[in-house]
């Protein structure tokens, strides 16, 4: 396969999360890539397909189960660029260039593995992947041990931060902007809850793996430069790592009722989603970095400040990494995929996929055995 190609051929492709036939186009593609002789089980939900593909016959508890997502972030252009070893394009870092080396290996390697290898192609993480992974694991689908190609430099991503999405709500008094003093400011009322809410959390100046509070938007029904507002809204993007007990382990409810304690306002949850972690010490792990190690990487252990489908994993008790190439720029105008990865982490996943042929037992299973 000539992958810059086909690459920039998907790259191409306006996979966003309103555009339901791009979002076919692009799993049709990557199928295309994967070729015949495998089962090919569709899936949809909420006008989201996917699919999941593996040996023919019934589906199995996979062994493994690579996982790619083919949707992007809106962009002003979609076209590909090459310069030199980079890749430039929306989706080329974010996943889309993973996602074929990710269909390329399993396509070689799934009829001769000893153990049921799948193939997992969604097309909703960038808008919280319910319809994707979630769904498809509501379905029944389960597995020993994920690789996400995320990108990642060929580092191994054992933990993923947890996102929260919340709206301060404040109320007040409507008066004359003449006389403030028989208002209630709904506004000040709101900058002061945003206030508290930043001294618990303080935005870090440099990266740190703690909570991270991001205000993305305030806003007010009033409209009238003369009037004291009664009523504004903040809009809070909240990150947390699995050590934080203020949200990690805890329930819409409960989060709300402990930032409404914070801020002293209204709070409502309107996304909830947990974090991800998988043991560092696993097997699967310890043989995922090795392999990178052999193709010329330092096989690092990583943690990611953003969220990923990872999580709905943990939430099941399954090991999930991220694992993918390098590049940079994501969700930016000069997102680039890094080709000279390209190779090595196919390299890598080869390695480690053909490895675990030795011991096809998910690590888990030989632990209940030997109990």
């Amino acid at each position: 396969m000539d992958l810059p190609a086909r690459a920039a051929e998907l790259i191409a492709v306006p996979s966003t999360a309103d555009r339901p036939a791009e979002l076919r186009r692009a799993l049709e593609l990557v199928l295309d890539v994967v070729g015949p002789g495998f089962a090919v089980e569709r899936f949809a939900s909420r006008g989201k397909p996917s699919a999941l593909v593996y040996r023919p016959g019934p589906r199995p508890a996979f062994r493994v189960l690579l996982n790619a997502h083919l949707d992007v972030v809106p962009a002003d252009s979609y076209a590909a660029r090459r310069d030199g070893d980079r890749l430039y394009g929306r989706g080329a870092q974010d996943m889309k260039v993973a996602a074929l080396v990710l269909a390329e290996v399993f396509r070689s390697l799934a009829p001769g593995l000893p153990y049921p290898l799948g193939l997992q192609l969604v097309t909703d993480e960038e808008v919280g992947g319910h319809d994707g992974t979630a769904h498809q694991l509501e379905a029944g689908v389960t597995a020993g041990f994920v690789v996400i190609g995320e990108q990642s430099g060929l580092r191994v991503v054992t933990d993923s931060k947890g996102i929260l999405q919340v709206r301060l709500c404040a109320t007040g008094t409507a008066a004359h902007a003449a006389y403030p003093w028989l208002g209630d400011n709904a506004l000040l009322t709101l900058t002061g809850a945003v206030d508290a809410v930043l001294r618990r959390y303080p935005v870090p100046a440099d990266e740190q793996w703690r909570t991270t509070v991001n205000l993305a938007r305030i806003g007010t029904p009033n409209r009238a430069l003369n009037q004291v507002p009664a009523e504004a809204t903040a809009w809070l993007d909240i990150r947390f790592p699995p050590q934080d007990t203020d949200f990690a382990g805890r329930t819409a409810a409960e989060i709300a009722g402990h930032l409404r304690a914070v801020s002293g306002v209204d709070v409502v949850v309107d996304g909830l989603g947990a974090p991800h972690h998988a043991d560092p010490d696993s097997p699967e792990v310890a043989r995922l970095r090795a392999a990178a190690r052999a193709a010329g990487f330092s096989g690092e252990l990583l943690r990611k400040h953003g969220a990923a489908d990872g999580r709905f994993y943990s939430a099941r008790g399954i090991d999930a990494v991220i694992f993918g190439p390098g590049g940079a720029g994501q969700h930016g105008p000069d997102e680039y995929a890094d080709l000279r990865t390209v190779g090595p982490y196919r390299q890598a996943l080869v390695s480690f996929l053909t490895g675990l042929a030795r011991d096809p037992a998910p690590a888990a299973r030989r632990g209940s055995a030997a109990g």
